[in-house]
């Protein structure tokens, strides 16, 4: 069994549009843009992190918002619902917050003893905040107080037909199955950085297909890179096929196939998002890698404007 991962590290998702999504987490749900870069594979559209104050593992959402993208279709071999932890008694505010901000899909559900607020992102993607004892530190600075501020990745959902695949692989990772409620399996990291819950989800439903509002792939936290290959040695001797280290700037990252569908990375918690920012102005300025960097001229011209 590894003991190497430590939680999620981030989640990467699809939007049809960048100003629309960096509105609603840095506004509605009062989250810190700390990075605004592009996507490595397609540098005309962008790659918006949002987190806490440093983008702390554990706490990253990140988007590819691809103009105009159509929507995905939901259904099953991907992550349906990505929450986020919140203080206790604070889903009173959320609802109400969330209400004034046009959000739809609202619903309030009692999930393993854990109350939660279930919505839609502005791609209609599954979000929830679950109430939750959790001492991360919460970013503030975007006028959402201490009392009801977001701590970090609570959970992702993940909606599969067969659960035991995808269950043996995260249990080798290091997960343990914690309980059941209904058609959903829980499985928790003993020791994590407060984002180390996966439930899993059994449906006799088609395959999702991808698009606005579906999740790319989740990402897990490890330290350094001399973790991230041991645990690609391991995942490697079990039979999967998983790419060398990629440098993504701000962590250095491998991606396979997990056998229900869903994509996963393992991602280094080094160097960090403040390696080529000063802490005060993370996600301000536009980053761009070496390689596209001979771009950002005709890029700031032609990238969507955040507001």
């Amino acid at each position: 069994m590894l003991t190497q991962i430590k939680g999620l590290h981030h989640v990467t998702a699809l939007a049809s549009s960048a100003s629309r999504n960096n509105a609603f987490f840095t506004e509605a749900l009062g989250l810190r843009r700390v990075k605004k870069t592009v996507n490595f594979d397609a540098p005309d559209v962008y790659h918006l992190y949002y987190g806490d104050e440093l983008g702390t593992p554990g706490s990253v959402m990140t988007y590819f918002p691809f103009p105009r993208a159509a929507r995905g279709r939901r259904g099953t071999g991907e992550v349906a619902t990505t929450a986020f932890a919140v203080p206790m008694g604070s889903l009173d505010a959320w609802e109400a917050r969330l209400t004034e901000a046009g959000v739809q899909g609202l619903e309030r559900l009692n999930r393993y003893g854990e109350l939660r607020l279930a919505f839609e992102g502005p791609d209609g993607e599954g979000l929830a905040l679950v109430e939750a004892e959790d001492d991360r530190a919460p970013w503030t600075g975007n006028g959402v107080g201490t009392d009801m501020a977001i701590r970090g990745f609570h959970s992702v959902q993940m909606r599969l037909r067969d659960a035991g695949p995808t269950a043996e692989l995260l249990g080798a990772m290091g997960y343990r199955e914690e309980c059941r409620q209904a058609n959903v399996m829980r499985l928790v990291l003993p020791e994590h950085n407060g984002a180390g819950t996966i439930d899993i989800e059994t449906v006799d439903a088609p395959r999702g297909e991808q698009g606005a509002g579906s999740v790319h792939h989740i990402a897990f936290a490890v330290e350094d890179r001399a973790a991230q290959l041991e645990v690609r040695k391991a995942l490697t001797e079990q039979g999967f096929q998983i790419t060398p280290q990629i440098d993504r700037d701000y962590f250095y990252a491998i991606y396979f196939r997990s056998p229900g569908g869903v994509l996963f990375e393992v991602a280094t918690n080094e160097p960090g998002f403040d390696r080529d920012e000063d802490r005060g102005h993370l996600g301000e300025a536009l980053k761009l890698p070496t390689q596209h960097a001979h771009l950002r001229e005709q890029l700031e011209k032609t990238l969507e404007p955040l507001g």
